[in-house]
Formats: structure tokens, sequence, C-alpha cells
């Protein structure tokens, strides 16, 4: 057995620097010459990051500190998505992160709240949610350890600026000898015989050779695709968004939301990410439904600050290569395929990527076993995703646009089918082997895109009504009162991680 020496990750950002970061901490310099490839003069998509609590595992893989983290990315904290004119116009809901109220006597909490509301109780499922609560009162902490408390299980994210992120995880890999390389890769050899890539070739004639490459080289896909020949699995169909209009604006004064807010539009949707130093926004829509010029006029028209520079824009295709590894060629990133980006899943892909290629890490011999289970996995992994972002756009009553109503009618992937059923027959949701979005995602987006039930789980009867009434009151009660205790998401970055501002973007703050 051989052991891998030299690793080339090509192209930075952060899918680069992630990787770049987790190999270096995991492997470290002893076991593997780690090199990054990347041109200053090549930019990347990153235009601002949300991300999803998972991110939460690979800080602790890195052992980052949290708040030196947030400081040096100007980030903010994260509890869930509002989504604003998605299931109707004028009809808002709340993603949350963390659960709803508790499982009691071992049956879903989901299925008791669904009983209450045939007792003549009518109230939100977000009441019951600790995420929600707080993130509509503008408050953030990190989970105390308070026994039978809501506090104690504060689940949370992040937003933070791409640019900031992939520089701060620079210094953390270079501190642990990886090693960057400025550069554009004009060409490639390959062996003849094997078809395995032997180095990649510099516009100055530099040749970087290696035994494992990583393409985190973005949606060119410099190795995956025009080197290895991997095609390239389109979910237009489903996943009609292909463009997307991105513009930064000044921070509004006391305006720093701990949530992502995503807002319908006539043919896609906008994102407003809230950073420390500015505001991240974006409409993502499909040039099929709408020309590029009246998707960036809407954009500027419903802005809540003036844009600090000219909208970027960007062109993707939803779905993934046939193939995330082959041969010695490993895609982590944009290179192996883009999700719509309505549920902040691109890091955590990234994320997936890095962790499934660690466990299954290769030797040179690269045993095609090992090579067909990551490109299965991470096949499910983007089927999984994709049917839950089909959810928020076919379940809704808007058909005031011609991409509503294809969106309404398309075809749905089986599996996504199977679990409408599911719920519409007595509310219940099945998590599926180790797909990403839990119970509670699904029931939230379900619920919130205005999905009904013909009838609650009949286990929620071993409760009898006057019990579930006093149970749910005192778990909302609790969650209400646990916001109470939580001071402004802006104080706790005041007193914990603010940036260390330059003069310039102290103005914009004032």
């Amino acid at each position: 057995m051989e052991t891998i020496r030299k690793i080339v990750i090509v192209g930075g950002g952060t899918a680069g620097w992630m990787t770049a970061a987790a190999l270096s901490k995991i492997l470290g310099a002893n076991y593997a010459e780690i090199t990054l490839v990347e041109s200053d003069d090549i930019g990347t998509v990153g235009v601002g990051e949300a991300t999803i609590p998972q991110i939460n595992i690979f800080n602790r893989l890195l052992g980052l500190k949290e708040d030196d983290f947030i400081r040096q990315t100007h980030g903010t904290f994260k509890l869930g998505i509002e989504f604003v004119d998605w299931a109707r116009k004028g009809h808002s809901y709340f993603h949350p992160f963390g659960p709803y109220g508790f499982d009691m006597k071992g049956v879903s909490f989901h299925a008791f709240w669904q009983k209450l509301q045939t007792l003549g109780v009518s109230d939100s499922i977000s009441d019951y949610n600790l995420q929600a609560v707080a993130a509509r009162e503008g408050k953030f902490m990190r989970p105390v350890q308070v026994e039978n408390s809501p506090l104690s299980t504060i689940a949370y994210a992040f937003h933070f600026d791409a640019g900031l992120y992939a520089k701060f995880l620079r210094r953390f890999s270079e501190g642990l000898g990886a090693q960057r390389i400025e550069g554009r890769i004009v060409s490639a050899d390959k062996n003849a015989e094997t078809g395995f890539l032997e180095a990649v070739v510099l516009g100055d004639g530099r040749r970087i050779e290696g035994d494992l490459f990583i393409d985190c080289s973005g949606f060119r896909g410099l190795l995956i695709g025009q080197q290895m020949g991997i095609d390239y699995e389109d979910w237009s169909k489903w996943l009609p968004n292909n463009r997307a209009w991105a513009v930064p604006t000044a921070r509004v004064h006391d305006n720093q939301t701990p949530y992502t807010r995503s807002t319908a539009r006539e043919a896609g949707w906008q994102w407003r990410i809230p950073l420390q130093h500015r505001t991240g926004n974006g409409y993502v829509f499909s040039n099929n439904f709408i020309d590029e010029q009246a998707a960036m006029d809407t954009l500027l028209q419903n802005l809540d600050a003036p844009p600090l520079k000219d909208p970027m824009l960007v062109k993707f295709q939803g779905g993934h290569r046939h193939k995330f590894w082959e041969k010695n060629v490993v895609a982590i990133g944009l290179s192996s395929g883009f999700m719509e980006p309505l549920e902040s899943t691109s890091i955590h892909l990234i994320q997936v990527g890095i962790a499934k290629l660690l466990q299954m890490f290769p030797d040179k011999g690269f045993e095609q076993a090992d090579i067909n289970r990551y490109n299965r996995l991470s096949v499910l992994e983007y089927e999984y995703i994709r049917d839950f972002l089909v959810l928020h756009f076919n379940q809704t009553e808007r058909d005031d646009s011609e991409y509503w109503r294809y969106c309404r009618n398309m075809e749905l992937p089986p599996r996504l089918q199977e679990k409408y059923d599911l719920f519409r027959s007595r509310g219940r949701i099945f998590r599926e082997n180790e797909e990403l979005f839990n119970d509670t995602s699904w029931f939230a987006v379900m619920v919130g895109q205005g999905m009904t039930w013909r009838g609650y789980d009949p286990v929620a009867d071993v409760m009898s009504d006057e019990d579930v009434k006093r149970q749910l009151f005192g778990i909302k009660d609790a969650i209400r009162k646990s916001s109470d205790y939580m001071p402004t998401h802006e104080d706790f970055i005041r007193a914990n991680c603010a940036m260390e501002a330059p003069v310039e973007v102290m103005s914009q703050l004032a």
C-alpha cells in the first residue's frame, strides 16, 4: 500500500480553503503535502453566505474559537429563515433550527399540536420553537446548561462574508503547513494508460504534480469536467432558477436580524443576509420567465438601504455531476454541482464532500469500491436536498405569474410525492436514512406552505384533550419566557464578537 503524499487542491474560495483547512487539520503536514493553486485574476462566486447548524461540526473539527471566527468574518448569528409571500402574497412563516416543543410519551410533538388545532385552538406552530420566537423578537444567545429549559437546546448557524471566510481559513491552513501557489491553470497532464491525472500546468509553464487532485474550481469544473469528462445531470425541470443578481447594501442600523429572509418574487425569490458591516442581497430567478434587466430592476427596487456596488450576475444550472469522484480527481463545491440556494445548503455540501473523502480516504491504489460508495452517497445527498427544495416552490397558492404556475404544476420526484401522501393522510413525516433535513424542517415548510392533513396521528389520543392543552400551553409559556430572558442579537454581538471595523466601515454603521 502506497500512501498519498501529494494533494493538490485546484481553486480557492470557500470550497478550496475549507478543504485545505480540514485536510491540514486531520492529516497534518507530516502525512501529505497539501498544495492549493488559485489565481487572484479569477474571481469567486461567494457573495455572502448563510449557513445551517451543521457548520458547527466543521468548526469543532478545526478547533476554531467561535468569537474569533465571527469577528474576523464580520459574521452574525442565524436562527432560521423567514419566508415571505411564498404560500401566498401577504403571508409569512419561519423555518427554524431546533425542534418544536418536546416529544411527549414517545409521540411526535407535531401530532399533539395538530390535535390541539381540532380543540378550538388556533395558534402558530412557531410559538412552540424558541429559535422562531427569539428571531421574531431579535434575540440571541448560545445555549446554557439549565435543566429542562429551552435555553439548553438553542440551535444556530451563521451569516458571514464569504471572502473574509476564505481568507480566515487560508490563514488557518497555512498555519498548519498548507502551501498556496498563485497561478492560472492552462492544462493538465494525464497518464496515457490509466487516465489518472499526474499534474496541472500553469500559464508560466510550472507543473504541479500530485497523487490526489481535488477540484474546487467552481462552475468551470476544470478537472472533473474538462479533464475527466464527467457530464452534468440537469435538474432544471425541478429547479428552474438559473440566474442570480447579487448586491451588498449598507447596513441598516439596529436591523441586524438573527435570521435570513427569503421573499418570493414574480419569477424567483430575493435573499437578505445581514452581516456586521453590510447586508447581502440577491434575486435568484429563471431567465425563462423574466429577463435579466427586469430581474435586476426588481432587486434594486426592493432594497432597504443604498447599494454599495453594482449588482453582479451569477449564472448556474441546478443539478450535479454524474460522478463526484473519478479516478484520482474529487470534485467539491460548485465543480460537483449546484443546488438552489434557498435553504443555505452550499457550504453544507462542501462540508459533506470533505467528510466523505476523509471517511474513504484513498491510497495510491484508489479502490473502486470506495469511489463507488462516495459517488452513490453524494448523489443521494443531492436528491434528498432537491426534494426538500422543490416542496417550497411546488406547494403554493400563488398563480399570479407564469413562473408560479409552472412550479405548482411540475412533475414531482417519486420520493417527494410519497412524503406528500403521508403528510396529507395523518401529518406524518419520516426522515429517510441520513437525509439532511429532519421532521422539524419538513413540518415547518409543509405547514408554512399551506399543506393540510385529513387527521392527526391517532396515537396522540394517549393524552386527553385537557392534558394536551395544559402541556402545550405550558411549553409555549416556557418558550416565551426563555426568549424574554435572552439578550438582543446586537447586544450579544457587541459584548462577545464585534468586528474590529476600519474607519470607513464604522462611518457606514453610524
